[in-house]
């Protein structure tokens, strides 16, 4: 081998060497994108649907803001509020002779109201203060309030034998829910027609329940404060 071939050899291994160096110093990213320029089109699809799906993973685990509450729903939940025992006086617009003839004797009422079926629905239940739960012998009406379709509904199982059905609306202060008859399940000749629901605290509340007989309403104020 003559001395210029031996020079030439040379040559080509230092600049080979000079080469792999000079790759191996290069940052990490720069020989990524290198490689990625020669890389597959199959390797980049998967590559670009990684970084998708990472995108989305991320967008499904962050917090999602809570929907607006409804009117019915602030509704449904302002009536909860109510949940616990309560007890008061009754006045009446009846005539002393109506309640001679009917046998009433405005004693004080107990009210008990409580949360089922998980948070869907709210039992009213009515009865004088301090008698058993007899129904041969006492009154004893059942209400069951609910959202149904988007709508405050309150039905009451009443001594008369009917279910009257109403809807609720509240006051644009929160503080009544006032609730209008819609239709009635059975006789409508004896009926409850209407009821208002006052809150004036957390621990005093009105009812205002107003009942039909044939075509004359008479209405029933209870004051309620909550046995504690």
């Amino acid at each position: 081998m003559s001395a210029l071939e031996v020079g030439s050899d040379l040559h080509r291994f230092e600049f080979e060497e000079a080469q792999r160096f000079k790759e191996e110093m290069a940052p990490k990213g720069d020989r990524i994108m290198k490689s990625l320029r020669f890389a597959p089109p199959v390797v980049l699809l998967l590559l670009s649907t990684a970084a998708f799906a990472q995108s989305e993973a991320h967008k499904m685990d962050a917090p999602k803001a809570a929907a607006p509450k409804s009117d019915a729903q602030i509704s449904f939940d302002t009536m909860k509020s109510l949940a616990g025992d309560w007890e008061g006086p009754v006045t009446t617009d009846m005539t002393e002779a109506m309640k001679a003839q009917m046998g009433v004797d405005m004693k004080p009422i107990h009210v008990s109201m409580r949360v089922t079926s998980r948070g869907n629905a709210l039992v009213h239940e009515l009865q004088e203060a301090d008698t058993s739960l007899d129904p041969a012998k006492y009154d004893h009406p059942v209400t069951m309030l609910y959202l149904d379709g988007g709508q405050l509904t309150l039905v009451h199982y009443c001594d008369a034998g009917n279910r009257p059905r109403m809807t609720g609306k509240m006051s644009p202060d929160g503080k009544t829910v006032e609730f209008e008859l819609k239709d009635i399940s059975g006789s409508t000749e004896h009926h409850m027609h209407h009821a208002v629901f006052t809150i004036i605290d957390a621990n005093h509340h009105t009812e205002d329940w107003t009942f039909m007989m044939k075509d004359k309403p008479i209405h029933a104020h209870f004051d309620l404060l909550r046995k504690i």
